[in-house]
């Protein structure tokens, strides 16, 4: 029959697949093969010589011995020794308020001498003093230039420098010039007295009792230390 049949080549396929892998299996052997012995090498040592006490003591004398290098210094001999009990306690000792006094880096003053400075602008004299107006604007327009005057003055040199300007009725400054015959010969107060009058331009506009198209002033300016 044919199932019969196909039984039979199931159980043939079968009993193959299982004999292969009892072939393949590592630990089977159906041929053992004899296994060459080991050849094993046997050496004896013969043993140290004994040391003899001399070199006993010698070799322990030289393992306390400390071994410098020729290039290390004085200094760093003394290094290698450990400090004793009173120079750790030394180290750890906290300072005392009076040591602390004593280790106090002193105040260091500074080379430069704080200084006032004075400016002031005398009366000169001038035309028309006899305006009230002319008198009140002129007096507004020196306070100006001598608040421009402390600004710039920064050095300790003293002297008066007399400065002669124009201004317009707008406010603007038309031209300033020295007198030279009445100022001081120093070029750093002559140069701060110019910077000052421009410094402190424009000024105000003309009063409408100064009908002028422009007016000439003259103004002192000294410069003083206290």
């Amino acid at each position: 029959m044919p199932s019969d049949r196909n039984f039979q080549l199931a159980l043939v396929f079968s009993l193959l697949a299982h004999t292969a892998m009892v072939i393949n299996y590592p630990g089977f052997n159906l041929l053992p093969f004899a296994k060459k012995p080991l050849m094993v090498k046997i050496s004896y040592l013969k043993n140290p010589p004994q040391l003899t006490e001399t070199q006993k003591q010698m070799l322990s004398r030289k393992a306390h011995q400390v071994k410098l290098p020729s290039q290390v210094s004085a200094f760093d001999k003394n290094s290698l020794i450990p400090p004793s009990n009173k120079e750790i306690l030394k180290l750890n000792r906290p300072a005392l308020p009076h040591q602390q006094a004593l280790i106090k880096p002193a105040i260091i003053k500074p080379d430069i001498i704080a200084v006032k400075k004075k400016i002031t602008l005398p009366p000169v004299d001038m035309e028309k003093m006899n305006n009230p107006t002319y008198v009140s604007y002129y007096q507004f327009v020196r306070e100006k230039i001598r608040r421009a005057a402390y600004q710039n003055f920064s050095r300790s040199e003293t002297g008066e420098v007399y400065m002669a300007f124009v201004i317009s009725s707008t406010g603007i400054l038309r031209d300033v010039r020295l007198i030279e015959e009445k100022s001081s010969p120093n070029y750093y107060l002559r140069e701060t007295a110019l910077r000052s009058i421009r410094d402190a331009s424009p000024f105000p506009l003309f009063p409408k009792e100064l009908d002028y198209p422009q007016l000439s002033f003259n103004v002192i300016i000294s410069f003083e230390i206290e």
